[in-house]
């Protein structure tokens, strides 16, 4: 096929030797397989920021951290320069979570490098090579279902452990290959401590995920493994091996609003007529 203008310069550097078809069309990027030598992987395609459907960006890239300080400030103003820095930092997140998530056991593809806002990672396949199917497209029994649900909650579980949240976790960008589920997209991956949002992001991160596998295993509906990971990531105590339990109960002892109100209103008096002694002793005085 025609080789893609941005892939153009991966192929005359010699890091791609043939297009071989594209893959998929997303709302940040386009992906096409290719061959590397031997080995036949995918290079994915960032769309400019302008074309790219991903809502909220911004959200997203909260608590970010830009070693640079040049870098930073044109940033923060927006200028052209900026921008460009901006979408770099975005691409790189990609690839350094990657780096990342495969270090300590997510299964994710592995990645080759980001060269001019083109990705090249391995193309996940089964069977006899053919590209694996998203998890929307598979069906599953019971058993299935319960295992490999299972994988992802604790693969979401390490990740919070390595201080991520991915963000936009759903069906649509999980792969199942013949091991089980990959997860993959990851651009929009969160600073865990550093983004305000992470904590809602991780909560409809393992909802979506839970919600897929119920369909087939009804009993899953039932289980709290958001709020069980973040609790414990809170308190600090959470680790790549904590064995979780699916459930979590809630401090449900509600505050008595009166209470609290009429301790405010005693304590107001008491500084009232606390000042008001201060002032006849003055004037005595």
């Amino acid at each position: 096929m025609k080789i893609p203008k941005r892939i153009l310069p991966l192929v005359e550097n010699g890091l791609v030797d043939e297009v071989i078809r594209a893959l998929m069309s997303g709302k940040e990027a386009d992906v096409f397989v290719v061959r590397c030598g031997s080995e036949i992987r995918c290079a994915k395609i960032y769309k400019a920021p302008e074309k790219r459907a991903f809502k909220q960006a911004v959200t997203y890239q909260e608590g970010r951290k830009v070693r640079n300080s040049r870098r930073s400030r044109a940033m923060g103003k927006g200028s052209k320069f900026g921008r460009e820095q901006q979408e770099e930092v975005w691409q790189s997140a990609e690839v350094s979570a990657l780096y990342k998530l495969a270090d300590i056991g997510v299964r994710v593809p592995k990645p080759y490098g980001c060269f001019d806002g083109v990705l090249l990672m391995e193309l996940i396949t089964y069977g006899d090579g053919d590209v694996a199917p998203r998890l929307n497209d598979v069906s599953m029994t019971e058993e299935q279902a319960l295992a490999d649900h299972e994988t992802l909650m604790h693969d979401i579980m390490r990740m919070l452990c390595a201080g991520l949240v991915h963000g936009d976790l759903s069906p649509f960008n999980v792969l199942v290959d013949d091991h089980g589920p990959v997860i993959i997209d990851l651009p929009q991956a969160v600073d865990a401590a550093a983004n305000n949002n992470a904590q809602s992001m991780h909560q409809r991160d393992v909802e979506n995920i839970t919600n897929y596998y119920a369909q087939y295993a009804p009993q899953l509906s039932n289980t709290r493994y958001a709020p069980e990971m973040w609790a414990l990531f809170e308190a600090g105590e959470l680790q790549p091996n904590t064995q979780l339990t699916g459930h979590f109960e809630e401090d449900t002892e509600s505050a008595d609003v009166d209470t609290v109100l009429e301790e405010i209103k005693q304590a107001f008096i008491e500084e009232q007529n606390r000042l008001e002694r201060i002032r006849e002793a003055e004037s005595a005085g």
